[in-house]
């Protein structure tokens, strides 16, 4: 196996290489909305007349430049352009491989690295509200790096581990849209007459949360599991299976609302309306959510699928001259049909099985993820070598 050599970063990275764009003619337009944490691959549907922005080809890797977005971990590589360019957010730097030195899959990689990470964001500059990594720190980050051979190895080891999470992804987000088509069918479509209108009220009880003190210590960095509608922003998964924070005992007193049990649904109610959960971890809740216990007629299946049926309706019933917010009693107003208990019985049967590979899958996606985020800086600073 051969020595690796030291560059200079921006020797190593065709940093904002030069891409033509024709001016009046539409590209895919790319925001920093579409990448989430974690997800190597973003692409956009929309496509837009050029007016300036950052300009980049398929496989060049996307980098926030800006806090909070670069700690949110919004990198991504961008695929399936239009016509094999794009264009998007002046808030991101592109970063391309450099003919005969680097490989662009590679290059991804190492930008994901907390290396390279941790460098940007120790070089943030302007107001505390705006900061933004400068492209020219990046000629005082010096690295060891490998042969372009060894390279296109390591790309591949976590390229296969990668390919492998999107593929349960794309699979949950199928089982996810097979569920809302069955729910449709059966209580929308196939709905009777004779069936009772009610109120959410009815067939579900809710809770709302709290947040502890920030300025009590004794209330945080605990062993309970505490939630913001923030775990959800980047949260492309139905199930909650951790949380950003946790609350001590001492904390968890100071919510009403207490440790809600597995299984319980999670809405956002506000900032914005919509972010949906089931739980999968005993949680306690702060003040963005309503908390959705199915402890009276219907299930967990049943009332995620009808809030993403009918979320137009709950957005609309929110209010607020500052953000919509939709409160609980509003929430437990909203009118259903309530079908028979048998073929609300019969519909769990059904669907249960959806949500159980769902549920394995993602547990197979932490796995993964888990692996290649552990394997990702070893190979990175040559602490695991690939055999080439």
């Amino acid at each position: 196996m051969g020595e690796w050599k030291k560059y200079k970063f921006s020797e190593f990275v065709d940093i904002n290489p030069n891409v033509k764009l024709k001016s009046g003619k539409e590209y895919s337009y790319v925001e920093m909305k579409d990448i989430a944490d974690g997800q190597r691959h973003c692409t956009s549907k929309i496509t837009r007349p050029i007016k300036g922005g950052s300009k980049f080809q398929d496989s060049d890797t996307l980098f926030a430049r800006i806090t909070p977005c670069l700690e949110n971990g919004k990198i991504a590589q961008v695929v399936d352009l239009s016509n094999g360019v794009g264009f998007g957010s002046t808030e991101f730097l592109v970063f391309r491989g450099k003919q005969k030195t680097s490989d662009s899959n590679f290059v991804y990689y190492l930008s994901r690295w907390e290396e390279v990470r941790d460098f940007a964001e120790k070089n943030f500059e302007g107001s505390s509200g705006r900061q933004r990594v400068p492209r020219d720190c990046f000629e005082n980050l010096t690295l060891e790096l490998p042969s372009l051979k060894e390279q296109t190895a390591i790309a591949s080891i976590l390229s296969a581990l990668d390919d492998k999470i999107d593929l349960l992804h794309r699979q949950n987000k199928t089982l996810e849209s097979l569920a809302e088509t069955l729910f449709r069918q059966w209580f929308v479509e196939e709905a009777k007459q004779d069936w009772h209108l009610g109120k959410l009220n009815d067939v579900i009880s809710v809770k709302g949360g709290t947040t502890p003190s920030t300025t009590k210590p004794e209330y945080w960095d605990g062993d309970v599991f505490w939630t913001s509608p923030r775990d959800l922003s980047n949260h492309p998964a139905i199930y909650l299976t951790t949380t950003s924070r946790k609350i001590t005992q001492k904390g968890l007193a100071q919510i009403s609302s207490g440790l809600l049990p597995i299984g319980t649904v999670l809405l956002s109610s506000r900032a914005p309306i919509g972010y949906l959960a089931i739980t999968d971890i005993p949680v306690a809740i702060n003040q963005g959510y309503i908390a959705i216990l199915c402890d009276k007629i219907v299930s967990r299946y049943f009332i995620y699928l009808w809030c993403k049926a009918n979320m137009a309706e709950i957005e609309n019933a929110g209010n607020g001259s500052v953000f919509q917010e939709i409160s609980k009693s509003t929430f437990k107003e909203l009118d259903l049909i309530i079908p028979p208990k048998q073929k609300l019985l019969s519909f769990d049967k059904e669907i249960k099985p959806f949500f159980q590979k769902i549920k394995s899958n993602q547990t197979q996606i932490g796995t993964l993820t888990q692996l290649r985020d552990s394997l990702l800086p070893k190979l990175m600073s040559g602490e695991v070598r690939v055999e080439i």
